[in-house]
């Protein structure tokens, strides 16, 4: 891996996407999951759990390390953790994000990376710094 490498993934969120990621997760909060509660609320409708946001960043960084163990990095790639994460907008059903995830230091044994979360306007969702550890 090198200092500038990136790689950008897309998904539209639906709602039943949301609904099965309260299922899987147990997170049944009525902001996710009952329409009539989002509506008296500032969002006015249901929103994507963080965590489920975040996946698609999981997704953009096996990306990377896909790529970098195609072109000879050796070792096993694991997540050693997301800095500095903000939620800066939230995600509803019918939202088309784009992640777009940067390296920007390469050590000896681990990448840090700068991701940003989309949406369809083009406006940040979600930031943050991913540490990844090659073992």
């Amino acid at each position: 891996m090198s200092v500038g490498d990136a790689v950008e993934f897309s998904r539209t969120i639906s709602a039943a996407d949301i609904i099965a990621f309260a299922e899987l997760s147990g997170d049944h909060d009525p902001l996710h999951v009952d329409a009539d509660y989002a509506r008296t609320t500032t969002f006015g409708r249901c929103i994507a759990h963080g965590a489920h946001v975040m996946g698609l960043v999981s997704t953009a960084s096996s990306m990377m390390s896909r790529r970098a163990v195609e072109r000879g990095c050796t070792g096993t790639p694991v997540s050693a953790g997301y800095d500095r994460i903000r939620f800066t907008l939230p995600v509803f059903a019918g939202d088309a994000l784009t992640t777009l995830y940067n390296v920007e230091e390469v050590g000896e044994d681990r990448t840090r990376s700068r991701f940003q979360v989309l949406n369809q306007d083009g406006k940040l969702c979600v930031a943050g710094t991913h540490i990844l550890r090659w073992i």
